[in-house]
């Protein structure tokens, strides 16, 4: 649905939400009577959001809509939408107005009122965009993780709050996602969410992410405590992902989770732990490699790293089994890659470029590989 700017003025002249009044037709933006001036581009932003309160607005939406016919780039629309948030005071006393949905668009999520023609104002309680359960996938092959995914799981259930704590790309929200499956009969299907904080740039907004993957109302200006009364007395497995630049609010919300509830289970990923009472820190190890300098191609195939290397290799245009005397260039490689999952996709997704031995030189050379990763992947998974 692309909306028109013109048509939204034509209906619901007011609306009112939080503090703020907005007035379409004298295109006037008021808190506690005083005018906040937000901009054109701003103000439009925030016609086409409460006309579709609730609901996820699309930023192809919003580009038609504000820009019309003028062509600009998405960061345009992120500007002037992180410009309206601070006009907002967004995150001032637990204010939150405007969520983004990563990489769709926008929601308005406050409570709002209408004033119409006639005078009568209608009343809503707004929900959250409504989402799916989306989980991360589980790639073809899921190599040297299943007893990891086995003890986690069993330690989750038991203890309830389990952080898998390790470096970039070393397959933390992999395994995040094989627990969530392999958990799936204990919880049900409605009984898990997963909660990508990568996407999430903002400490005040920590919470109301949860909230949103959790499927619960919005209303209130505390977050936190509607997530707590919203979950108390549910058996719930919570997946808060990609937690390091949000420490102190995630530990936080993780520490009032745990404590303040009794049938929600916490799994954390992060490249640091939280820190805090409950917490069962695991420390996520590399992919095993060959140990020998020279292996057989038998040897090398035993391990992780390098059968996670050839399949990789293959389907970016290597042919044949690995035989005896590429063996040791193959355990190499992984070697120098430390076992990390994402670094040896990475490197062997230019095999079918440089070949074996030519990946294998410009490694040893260190000199830089242009590397890039799938385009459908997160931003953090896209380069080495």
């Amino acid at each position: 649905m692309v909306m028109s700017i013109d048509s939204a003025e034509s209906s619901d002249a007011e609306v009112f939400f939080g503090r703020f009044q907005l007035d379409k037709r004298r295109r006037q933006l008021l808190k506690d009577g005083v005018e906040v001036r937000i901009g054109s581009r701003g103000f439009d932003i925030l016609i086409a959001l409460t006309e579709r309160a609730g609901e996820l607005v699309s930023k192809r939406d919003l580009l038609f809509s504000v820009w019309r016919d003028v062509v600009v780039d998405e960061a345009v629309l992120r500007v002037h939408v992180a410009s309206l948030r601070r006009a907002l005071g967004e995150g001032q006393d637990g204010a939150r107005y405007i969520v983004t949905v990563s990489g769709r668009g926008y929601s308005l999520v406050a409570p709002i009122e209408r004033k119409r023609g006639n005078g009568l104002a209608s009343s809503g309680y707004v929900p959250p965009p409504r989402h799916g359960r989306q989980f991360p996938s589980i790639p073809r092959l899921f190599v040297g993780r299943d007893e990891v995914v086995d003890d986690l799981c069993a330690l989750i259930v038991k203890q309830r709050f389990v952080s898998v704590v390790g470096a970039g790309g070393i397959g933390k929200t992999t395994v995040a996602g094989a627990i969530i499956r392999r958990l799936q009969a204990e919880f049900g299907d409605e009984g898990a969410v997963f909660v990508d904080l990568g996407a999430v740039d903002e400490p005040g907004l920590v919470a109301g992410a949860v909230l949103s993957a959790v499927g619960c109302p919005l209303g209130g200006a505390e977050p936190l405590a509607e997530l707590l009364g919203f979950v108390a007395g549910k058996r719930i497995l919570i997946v808060l992902d990609s937690c390091e630049h949000l420490l102190d609010a995630s530990s936080h919300l993780a520490s009032q989770l745990f404590q303040c509830t009794s049938g929600v289970c916490l799994l954390v990923t992060s490249r640091e732990a939280l820190n805090v009472e409950g917490e069962i820190v695991h420390l996520l190890s590399p992919l095993a490699c060959p140990i020998d300098d020279v292996p057989s191609a038998a040897d090398a195939m035993a391990t992780p790293a390098v059968r996670l290397f050839m399949d990789r290799a293959s389907s970016a245009g290597f042919e044949g089994a690995l035989n005896d005397a590429d063996a040791p260039v193959v355990s190499e490689i992984c070697r120098r890659t430390d076992g990390i999952a994402l670094a040896i996709e990475l490197v062997a997704s230019r095999v079918g470029t440089y070949g074996l031995r030519g990946v294998a030189g410009l490694l040893a050379s260190h000199m830089e590989l242009s590397l890039t990763g799938q385009r459908n992947a997160v931003p953090r998974h896209r380069t080495l």
